[in-house]
């Protein structure tokens, strides 16, 4: 981060300063176990703990400023709302590194891939910043802006939305000059009410781009594709027509591989991450890469070398007694929970798969015919053993059963304990257990058990 003052931090926010106003922010933290010599702790008040009961020990780790909302005995900023300053002091932070240099934003947005295709952005593009796991809201957005320095020449930011007007304020903080839109999902919901309130959501990313921006859309999905009236600059990829394609894509083992066709070149693709949904990331992270001038090849030999690196996303542990967990378990909807089923049928091979799923949340009145669904479909794509955890997913085991499982073809289980219990006394060497639910579930505890930490 480059340095501000208390006096900019005061300034921009509208604060009372209570403080020297010389002080020098080196970083932004809204844990006061993370904070560092020169920290700016944020203080958020919270349904289970007030952060302001925390600014000693921001203090004890560093913090040299606080930003709250009643006054506290250490130097401060008094604010109204804190997740509006930090918002404010973002936007006003990004916008002064703007004039500097030549900082390109990329922003990232869809109801599923937003976290994969951002981490493949941070492997492939130089000096570039990069929000650490799933920071794409209000308060997660600002914090890696603050990341970004002088020397950062590409900051890519995830934006997430739960509701309406969600998106366009994350843009008004950080407009950007890539805008990838990727996926129009059942993602939220219940939250939304129906896939067009969603695509309306995700737009608003496209009208909250800086001038001259180009926006990268998904030209397999219609709902995405059709966003490119909106745009005056659009580069679209895909696997049919598309300025940006993937060709002759198949798996190996779970592992997709393609041929990479665009601006008149063509090269292969190896990824290194699990599943054959896969693509369509890879597709964006490419077409963005493409737009901020890399070549064909060298975008193809980065792609190739990326591997996955937020946690309880896709990643494969192989443990000492033959048994591979694929551990999905961060979030789910019906359209991650057919890829995760696909993944863990083709990385098991010849051996025995296991998909162990808890309840896909913010589904709203589709929760029920969600779950059902993907009982019926574990079964017709020959998974062999079917592991429903909670009540909230039950529907899944129901549909199982009825569509022809019998035996622990479809097993039920109120408890994660219950499930690794069954799951100690039934796997071995040689069979391939995945682990997917939303993250508000709390079965990546379990996936967490299972592998022991070698994640």
């Amino acid at each position: 981060m480059r340095p501000v003052t208390a006096r900019w931090i005061a300034e921009v926010t509208g604060g009372a300063l209570a403080a020297d106003p010389e002080i020098e922010v080196t970083s932004v933290s809204q844990d006061s176990r993370s904070c560092q010599p020169g920290s700016l702790y944020v203080a958020f008040p919270g349904a289970n703990a007030d952060g302001h009961e925390f600014v000693p020990s921001a203090a004890g780790t560093g913090a040299v400023l606080h930003l709250v909302t009643r006054p506290v005995d250490a130097p401060h900023v008094l604010v109204v709302d804190a997740t509006v300053a930090l918002g404010q002091l973002a936007r006003a932070y990004l916008a002064s590194l703007r004039e500097d240099s030549d900082l390109a934003v990329i922003a990232v947005t869809g109801s599923v891939g937003k976290t994969t295709t951002k981490d493949l952005l941070a492997q492939m593009l130089p000096a570039c910043v990069a929000p650490a796991g799933s920071f794409n809201n209000a308060i997660g957005l600002p914090l890696t802006v603050f990341r970004a320095d002088d020397s950062t020449r590409n900051l890519v930011l995830e934006m997430g939305a739960n509701g309406a007007g969600h998106i366009a304020y994350l843009a008004s903080i950080a407009p950007p000059d890539i805008a990838a839109i990727l996926v129009v999902g059942s993602a939220h919901l219940g939250e939304f009410g129906s896939f067009d309130d969603v695509a309306r959501a995700k737009a608003e990313l496209i009208e909250g781009c800086a001038p001259g921006a180009t926006v990268v859309l998904n030209a397999d999905d219609p709902r995405v594709a059709a966003m490119a009236a909106l745009a005056p600059s659009v580069t679209t990829f895909g696997r049919g027509p598309a300025d940006v394609r993937a060709t002759d894509v198949r798996t190996e083992r779970g592992r997709a591989r393609f041929t990479l066709a665009a601006e008149g070149a063509e090269a292969p693709v190896a990824l290194r991450l699990m599943g054959e949904h896969h693509v369509t990331n890879a597709l964006a992270a490419a077409t963005v890469a493409l737009c901020l001038g890399m070549h064909v090849d060298d975008v193809a030999e980065r792609l190739s070398a990326a591997t996955a690196s937020s946690p309880h996303r896709m990643a494969v542990v192989e443990r000492p007694d033959g048994v591979t967990i694929l551990d999905d378990s961060y979030n789910a909807s019906p359209e991650s929970m057919r890829a995760a089923f696909r993944a863990v049928r083709d990385l098991a091979g010849s051996g025995r798969s296991f998909a162990v799923i808890g309840e896909m949340l913010e589904m709203g009145e589709r929760s029920l015919a969600a779950h059902d669904e993907l009982g019926h479909l574990a079964v017709r794509l020959g998974i062999d053993h079917l592991v429903v955890v909670g009540a909230g997913a039950r529907a899944a085991y129901d549909a199982a059963v009825r569509e022809g499982s019998f035996g622990d073809e479809a097993v039920f289980v109120a408890t994660m304990e219950d499930a690794r219990a069954y799951l100690d006394s039934s796997v071995r060497s040689g069979d391939t257990v995945l682990v997917k639910a939303s993250h508000g579930s709390g079965l990546w505890r379990l996936a967490d058990a299972l592998t022991g930490g070698l994640a």
